[in-house]
């Protein structure tokens, strides 16, 4: 659309103007001459920002992604084989694939990459420099480690200062024996932060099978690819009351703390452990307190209601393992490696627990304090706000608030309910909507709101109901919901009645309901949403769910769409259910499966698309003449639609079905690396996507681009004969 639709006709005459304006008063059209010029203007306006984008275009820092590699050709940048993809497919129509398309182009041509390459040539084979490689052409933190200085040595025979040469490089620090007394040296021992030498090992650094490198010409390059998630303000979970026993994750799982990553001081700074989103250990945690408790800092604690943090000197580092360990009286121990809290005696706080954490995560994936793009107010909707100092301080008093002022006619359909603040609500939601409603329950940016569903009756379960009235007709005035940001436990969602469109972005819905402290789900076999008698189309955007049971008419209804996009369907089994009826019958709807993880089996009636996605299950399609599979995983015995170039063949050998088999570094949800490949994974999947990155809802992390990326310059910037490898913490 133009910017000045009536910026060429404002310049015309007032004569011209009041002609136009009464020609169309006579029938021949209303102002034609207006309606002309709006068109000319709005190409105008075209031209303009070609022009405008054509001369930033000359400028690394504003080109267009499709520019760059152009730019660095000029300077000998070599961009990653696949670029040439990403142009032929365009980056302008504003999809969700274009989206992704833009996070390739950034992948495979980084911008800070190409920006810096003559000032890297100049500081080729310096540590530093290739810690900066691995943020710019991976955007990964990383620690570079010179394994000559930790490979042991022996000694030269002779005496120190008698003017040989091998007398002169006497290495005491490298030949010796490990020190048993110090115990914060031995605890980062055979890490990126080790500092005790140890034997050579002649496998190289750079393998991709199983790395060495503690060879006098070996260089190792640790990086971190889980990203640190901050939860602020958020209720702890009582696990004991009598004994006064705590978890930071609100859902009652062990959750490893991580450090809140500093930035570094200097551009020649080497990455210390403090700069790094890297794994708190007790020793480190109980010899440098002060470095990571405090607001602001990796992680504090509040009880009763109190502004103040307690106090550090009142903190004790201890393994609470099996929680057999009991602090003294007046005292809190804290266990970052399992995210407990135990209270002393005599010393429980009496009006709850407030943390705030850092926890480890692979991508901006269900409920979170992530920003989240794309999400849109409608001009005129009504914001009702929920939380500490807002005028509501529950969901249900907003909801009923909207209510009453959309009868008395105070506001139109559109209502939004948005949380302000990273709490809990536990409280029974029943939304009922009429003809024409749209409501929103979302999460303020930076917040992420807990919604625990718990046993209000005793005669039926207490999910988070969405109803649509009988009178409502399918089509532009069923009503429609979205939850966005949202995180909710202890059941699932229900949607009954003509509703026409509900959204699930940026949600969690936990598999299982809730989780043991080893992250097991406690309600395996409960699904998180059912779709009862509905005629809703599902669109699951960025989310994390577990299984999704479909109850309908199959005979005189059409089958519901349900859209999954970027997200994870997790039936805590692959064996179990992930989409389907009750008893095991064919879901009555389509699936529609973008880079997606399904944890289970799929029933459904018709698989429209699935494509870069994962199915760990069986899949049985009731009509498979309709549809494709493309780009997949879809385990042997499955009965599909056709297939393009999924894994593995079909028919499979029964080798070829073993090998290709699916490997996740972990398959439990409130784990760091939940539902991550691993990187053993066949590479028929951890690169078998159709644009070669990896299989999955994490697909667009582009890892296997970044990793060749980050090799490529690693082998360009380090001096010959050097044995360089990257070696993945995380």
């Amino acid at each position: 659309m133009s910017r000045e639709p009536d910026g060429l006709a404002e310049l015309l005459p007032q004569w011209h103007r009041l002609r136009d304006g009464g020609r169309g008063a006579r029938g021949a059209g209303e102002e034609p001459l207006r309606a002309l010029l709006a068109v000319i203007a709005e190409q105008g306006d075209l031209v303009r920002a070609g022009v405008e984008q054509a001369y930033d275009d000359w400028f690394v820092e504003t080109a267009a992604d499709w520019v760059l590699p152009y730019l660095g050709d000029l300077v000998g940048y070599r961009p990653l084989p696949g670029y040439e993809r990403v142009l032929a497919t365009g980056l302008r129509d504003g999809s969700p694939d274009d989206v992704s398309r833009q996070r390739l182009a950034r992948a495979l041509a980084p911008r800070r990459d190409v920006a810096s390459t003559v000032a890297n040539r100049r500081r080729k084979g310096t540590p530093h420099l290739l810690e900066e490689l691995a943020r710019s052409a991976a955007d990964w933190p990383a620690r570079v480690v010179e394994f000559s200085r930790l490979t042991a040595h022996h000694q030269p025979v002779g005496l120190h200062g008698t003017g040989t040469a091998a007398a002169d490089r006497v290495r005491l620090a490298r030949g010796r024996l490990a020190d048993l007394r110090d115990g914060a040296a031995l605890d980062l021992a055979g890490g990126p932060f080790a500092t005790t030498a140890r034997s050579a090992d002649v496998r190289r650094a750079g393998s991709r099978r199983t790395t060495g490198g503690h060879t006098p010409a070996g260089v190792g390059l640790y990086v971190w690819r889980l990203k640190p998630y901050p939860v602020t303000n958020a209720p702890a979970y009582c696990v004991d009351r009598a004994r006064s026993l705590y978890t930071f994750s609100i859902l009652g799982n062990d959750t490893p703390l991580v450090t809140r990553p500093e930035p570094e001081p200097s551009a020649t700074h080497v990455a210390a452990i403090d700069n790094v989103p890297a794994y708190i250990r007790r020793r480190q945690l109980s010899d440098r307190l002060a470095d990571y408790y405090g607001p602001g800092k990796s992680f504090v604690i509040r009880r009763d209601g109190d502004g103040e943090p307690v106090p550090p000197s009142d903190i004790t580092v201890a393994d609470l393992t099996d929680w057999r360990y009991r602090p003294r009286r007046g005292r809190v121990a804290v266990d970052p490696v399992l995210g407990r809290i135990a209270f002393g005696p005599r010393s429980a706080p009496r009006r709850g627990v407030w943390v705030d954490y850092h926890h480890a995560f692979p991508d901006d994936t269900g409920g979170g304090e992530y920003a989240r793009p794309g999400r849109t107010t409608p001009g005129a909707a009504a914001v009702y706000r929920v939380g500490p100092g807002c005028a509501h301080q529950r969901i249900m008093d907003a909801y009923a608030r909207w209510r009453e002022d959309r009868r008395a006619g105070r506001c139109g359909p559109e209502g939004v309910i948005e949380i302000t603040h990273s709490g809990a609500y536990q409280e029974q939601l029943d939304f009922d909507l009429g003809p024409g409603d749209r409501l929103q329950l979302r999460a303020a940016e930076g917040a992420r709101p807990v919604i625990r569903l718990l046993d209000w009756y005793s005669n039926r379960p207490d999910a988070l109901n969405i109803r649509a009235d009988e009178g409502c007709a399918p089509g532009r005035d069923a009503p429609r919901v979205t939850l966005d940001g949202l995180l909710v436990s202890g059941r699932g969602l229900n949607v009954t009645g003509p509703v026409g469109t509900v959204v699930i972005r940026h949600c969690t819905l936990v598999p299982g309901w809730s989780l043991e402290p080893e992250c097991e789900p406690r309600s395996p076999n409960e699904p998180s949403l059912v779709l009862e008698r509905t005629t809703a189309c599902v669109r699951i955007e960025r989310s994390i769910l577990g299984t999704v049971q479909v109850v309908g008419d199959e005979v005189g209804a059409d089958p519901l769409e349900i859209h999954v996009r970027d997200s994870v369907l997790d039936a805590t089994g692959h064996d179990r259910e992930a989409l389907s009826a009750p008893d095991c019958r064919h879901a009555h709807a389509v699936l529609y499966a973008h880079r997606t993880t399904v944890i289970g089996e799929v029933h459904t009636h018709a698989v429209a698309i699935g494509e870069n996605s994962v199915f760990t299950g069986r899949m049985h399609v009731a009509r498979r003449g309709t549809g494709c599979l493309r780009h997949s995983y879809v385990p042997p015995g499955s009965r599909t639609p056709r297939r393009y170039r999924c894994v593995p063949g079909h028919p499979a050998e029964r080798g070829e079905a073993e090998r290709t088999r699916p490997l996740f570094a972990s398959e439990r949800y409130g784990t760091p690396a939940y539902a991550q490949l691993a990187d053993d994974c066949p590479p028929e999947i951890l690169r078998g996507a159709e644009d070669g990155a990896s299989m999955g809802a994490f697909h667009d992390l582009y890892l296997p681009q970044r990793e060749d990326n980050l090799r490529a310059r690693l082998a360009e910037y380090t001096p010959a004969g050097t044995d360089a490898g990257v070696l993945f913490v995380t």
